[in-house]
């Protein structure tokens, strides 16, 4: 069996002996097919008339396309790796192989079940947190100049919300009562933030999570129902850690050492939600409630795409635009 050449490089191919050695078989290679030219862009030509069409029979980690490999090179299948922009491998073969290809596999892995991996990844900071940031920045320094008084128009005041006045629950959330509450919730919100990128562009689930913060205000309202304000960026804060321990929780494997391993993100995530939702005049019901509807956020996101991380793309500035605008059309209604 020839040595297994790493998928990490972009295209190659992987022909059984036998194909290789018996060229009276469908799966036969010529020495000057396979023959690496000079120019680059002639072997990506010849790999494409060697292959005209193909099917993507197997995707996964490196791991699982390296046995899935040696699955179908013991049965003499010749086939391709490619990796994804996304992240996964890929096998590639003829469509005439298709059905076999897929029996094999299928029968190898009832007998060697597949196990899900969710491996580390490196620490890294990015500025996507800084643009959700901004919003909440700068009203609240707005706020802070006296020449626009935004607290009576834009606070939540539980008596006011239940009149009809929703928008506070979105306008609340800009507003901070001196510089150490906007401090600790940037900071707070950029560390919450940034792990949120590891998986995902934040921009995607900025507008989601600022409505489930909004929810959260509301609850607060409908709870108390009277004499009960609360402003501040914490509601989105904790609607994001919800939001990341679901998503960490989506990720865990399966088989692990034990069931409750599982839920090692959520319980994680609470305990940190309870360690900084309490305190001197902290909204602990907001926090509680941002915390429950961020839960539901982290399921927005396909957990292909958070497996292998998605990059930030220019369409995702819809995303933050839309989330400008939820606070720019709540304001709006504060001041008509």
């Amino acid at each position: 069996m020839p040595r297994f050449m790493s998928p990490l490089r972009p295209r190659y191919m992987r022909i059984p002996p036998k194909a290789a050695d018996d060229t009276s078989t469908d799966e036969a290679v010529s020495p000057k097919q396979v023959q690496a030219p000079a120019n680059g862009s002639d072997s990506e030509t010849r790999e494409e008339e060697l292959y005209p069409e193909t099917v993507c029979v197997s995707e996964g980690t490196f791991r699982q396309i390296r046995d899935d490999s040696l699955v179908l090179l013991s049965q003499g299948i010749s086939h391709r790796l490619l990796r994804d922009t996304n992240g996964p491998f890929q096998i590639f073969i003829l469509p005439e192989h298709e059905a076999r290809a897929r029996l094999q596999l299928a029968l190898f892995r009832k007998e060697n079940p597949p196990k899900e991996e969710n491996p580390p990844i490196p620490l890294s900071f990015s500025l996507q947190p800084l643009w959700v940031l901004l919003a909440p920045t700068v009203f609240t320094l707005i706020d802070f100049t006296d020449k626009v008084n935004l607290h009576s128009a834009g606070i939540s005041d539980a008596s006011k919300v239940l009149k009809g006045e929703w928008f506070r629950a979105l306008t609340a959330q800009t507003l901070h009562g001196d510089t150490r509450h906007l401090a600790s919730n940037l900071l707070c919100g950029y560390i919450v933030m940034n792990m949120i990128t590891f998986r995902i562009p934040l921009l995607r689930l900025a507008p989601f999570i600022a409505i489930a913060a909004a929810i959260a205000n509301l609850c607060v309202s409908l709870t108390v129902q009277s004499d009960f304000r609360s402003l501040g960026f914490s509601s989105f804060v904790f609607a994001a850690i919800g939001c990341l321990s679901v998503i960490e929780f989506r990720l865990m494997p399966k088989e692990t050492h034990g069931l409750l391993r599982r839920f090692a993100p959520l319980c994680g995530a609470a305990s940190l939600a309870v360690f900084l939702g309490l305190g001197e005049n902290a909204d602990i019901l907001g926090h509680a409630y941002g915390f429950v509807a961020g839960l539901f956020t982290g399921f927005i996101p396909s957990k292909k795409a958070l497996r292998w991380g998605t990059p930030l793309a220019a369409a995702d500035g819809i995303g933050l635009l839309f989330y400008y605008g939820l606070y720019l059309a709540a304001w709006k209604m504060a001041f008509n």
